[in-house]
């Protein structure tokens, strides 16, 4: 029966302007593209997590989809309409006849607003990249919560993982399988006990479920999320992290570090420190996230009848690279305002640490947040004075301790101007047992006042009579590595990478 609708929908016939139609093809359905129209149906398959086997089940699934998506995605999401067999025997799309197949009808947005189009063609920067990761941590925040433990549901991910995976030995090979099991479930073992914490605390939430770059689109500059997983509701709820986990694991797979730590740093910083903590979950999060796509890169496959690509095994060797993460550690960049700290600190974050790089800390926003305020709008002069400066600072390494007791690297970004504080950042390292690494940052006076003098839409609100007073009060600290930020930002970057011993991650 589905050929039939198949080659229906395949032809020009159910579009008004007529003209070719496009099919897309997934492991679980079909999608037809005509003009500004998208049709999808669900492929007549049944898996072990889900099941589209039979016209009810399928009817069932398109509505549950358009429930999910259409709050979200409003100018997307149409409605769910049948394909009907007429007398004559003929198909129509929402016919007087009987239905033969159902269709969620959509708005076939333009592709090169995917964001897997847009990272394909330049690259996530750095604002869609903020953008990226405040809007996810928005679509999380209004999602409801549920009581699901998380320890269990992840226990079940890695349960079908493993009955699947018994039937892809060629094509993924017996020894990466093997690896990945005994890994994630050593993994799991250790960060059982958080995982059902985060539910009490109520981090377990009804997420999209599917969340990576193809199912994101940009509409009017802002990221939405589009396609949340509907077949199979254990899935599509889960903890917030693993839901970011899957846009962090494509963004890494298409060589985005960069953004993926940028999309982690604004999530981090909208979610208000509420997931510091919950970073040691992150490296199990992003390999289960990498092991299904090599699971469905297989799947997918098999269904369109080609070879599977070699990208799924690539999927599970990253798996398992993510999940023996290195030792964490804690870099300072400090200087005067204008030193380009916070420009250096982007740059480095990504290499620090275990993928997808150091939580970057700003003392400019942290601020910010203390006073709940927007990040560009300037606070006043009193709201810098010792006492609240030091306030910021104890933040900066409170969450740094959080964060590293976590198993994650931090990279904090601020002037360092008193030695006090170089001292405190020291014994938080200490504590924690990580290496520390610091890096001053200098320039002539003139070029701090050019660049402050330059800035617009920054978070910090530093103008030239704070540089001045703050040349005459500081001296670069002797036990730090010094870097000259005079020159281009990608000959700082080289230097401080050197000086770090880093390696440059994209």
């Amino acid at each position: 029966m589905q050929d039939e609708v198949i080659a229906f929908l395949k032809s020009p016939r159910w579009h008004p302007g007529g003209g070719p139609v496009e099919m897309v093809q997934t492991h679980g359905a079909l999608i037809f593209l005509a003009g500004d129209v998208a049709l999808k149906i669900k492929r007549a398959v049944r898996y072990d997590y889900l099941d589209f086997s039979t016209l009810d089940l399928r009817e069932v699934m398109l509505r549950r989809e358009l429930e999910l998506n259409k709050p979200t995605a409003p100018r997307i999401y149409h409605d769910v309409i049948p394909v009907t067999r007429m007398s004559d025997g003929s198909l129509a799309l929402d016919g007087d006849g009987a239905p033969v197949e159902w269709v969620l009808r959509m708005w076939r947005f333009p592709k090169t607003d995917e964001l897997a189009a847009i990272a394909d063609a330049g690259g996530i920067d750095d604002a869609l990249a903020n953008k990226l990761g405040t809007a996810v941590f928005e679509y999380h925040a209004q999602n409801p919560q549920r009581d699901d433990d998380g320890e269990r549901l992840i226990r079940g991910i890695l349960d079908e993982l493993d009955r699947v995976f018994v039937e892809m030995k060629e094509p993924l090979g017996s020894g990466l399988i093997d690896r990945f099991h005994h890994e994630s479930r050593a993994m799991l073992k250790r960060v059982a006990a958080l995982l059902r914490c985060r539910t009490e605390a109520g981090h377990v939430r009804r997420c999209h479920g599917d969340l990576h770059l193809r199912n994101l689109v940009l509409l009017d500059d802002k990221p939405v999320p589009f396609d949340a997983l509907e077949f199979n509701e254990a899935l599509g709820t889960c903890d917030v992290l693993y839901d970011l986990a899957f846009l962090i694991m494509d963004l890494l797979h298409r060589h985005q570090g960069r953004a993926a730590n940028m999309v982690l740093n604004a999530y981090l910083l909208a979610a208000l420190d509420s997931e510091d903590e919950g970073l040691a979950t992150l490296p199990l999060f992003v390999a289960i996230r990498a092991a299904i796509r090599a699971m469905v890169s297989v799947q997918t496959a098999t269904a369109t009848g080609v070879a599977p690509s070699p990208d799924a095994a690539q999927f599970l060797n990253e798996a398992i690279a993510f999940l023996r993460p290195p030792t964490p550690s804690m870099v300072l960049i400090g200087g005067l305002s204008g030193t380009g700290k916070t420009a250096v600190s982007r740059a480095l974050a990504p290499s620090v640490g275990r993928s997808p790089g150091a939580v970057h800390l700003r003392s400019d926003l942290e601020r910010k947040v203390m006073f709940d305020v927007g990040e560009q709008e300037r606070l006043s002069l009193e709201k810098y004075a010792t006492e609240t400066r030091n306030a910021v600072y104890l933040r900066m390494f409170e969450r740094a301790d959080r964060i590293l007791a976590a198993g994650h690297s931090v990279l904090l970004d601020a002037t360092f101007l008193d030695s006090a504080i170089r001292v405190e950042a020291g014994v938080i390292a200490r504590k924690a047992g990580v290496t520390l690494q610091a890096l001053w940052l200098k320039a002539p006076l003139p070029v701090l006042i050019d660049r402050v003098q330059a800035r617009s839409g920054d978070a910090s609100d530093a103008d030239e009579s704070v540089v001045r007073q703050q040349s005459k009060i500081c001296k670069a600290p002797t036990d730090w590595h010094i870097v000259s930020t005079a020159g281009s930002l990608n000959d700082t970057i080289t230097k401080a990478q050197t000086a770090l011993h880093l390696t440059k991650n994209t």
